[in-house]
């Protein structure tokens, strides 16, 4: 089989389809619960602290400043807001992946439990029983 041919079939076998479209939803997902964050959740918490913009919200280490030839060297800095967003965001997805997984466990957990219904009597158990049945009556 050649490496090719042998890669087509690797690449359509149902998992990695799967695997290609839960990528691609979470990727997506992900844009979404950053917005969230970073649009709607942090501004208010940031009002209600006292106006900190957490996005903005640093702890310089060494100031900018222009060396002796001219030219700017930028600050150092680290960007305490970016990962407090970032935080925020893992554990809304977390929670969100958390709520998913139970609800499929909770979902396996009853196909599980139901019993299954015996299947219906052959054909012949059926003639078997109605001679029976005929051979008591007389």
């Amino acid at each position: 089989m050649g490496m090719i041919s042998e890669f087509k079939q690797f690449a359509m076998r149902g998992n990695v389809i799967d695997l290609a479209v839960g990528v691609v939803i979470g990727g997506a997902f992900g844009k979404i619960v950053g917005v969230l964050v970073d649009k709607v959740l942090m501004p208010p918490i940031g009002m209600l602290i006292g106006g900190v913009d957490f996005s903005q919200w640093v702890i310089t280490l060494k100031t900018a400043s222009i060396d002796t030839l001219g030219k700017e060297v930028p600050a150092i800095a680290i960007g305490v807001g970016e990962f407090l967003n970032a935080v925020v965001q893992f554990l809304i997805v977390a929670f969100a992946i958390f709520v998913v997984v139970k609800a499929i466990n909770a979902s396996q957990r009853n196909q599980e439990a139901a019993p299954a219904a015996p299947p219906p009597p052959s054909d012949e158990v059926k003639l078997l029983t109605e001679i029976r049945d005929a051979l008591k009556a007389r």
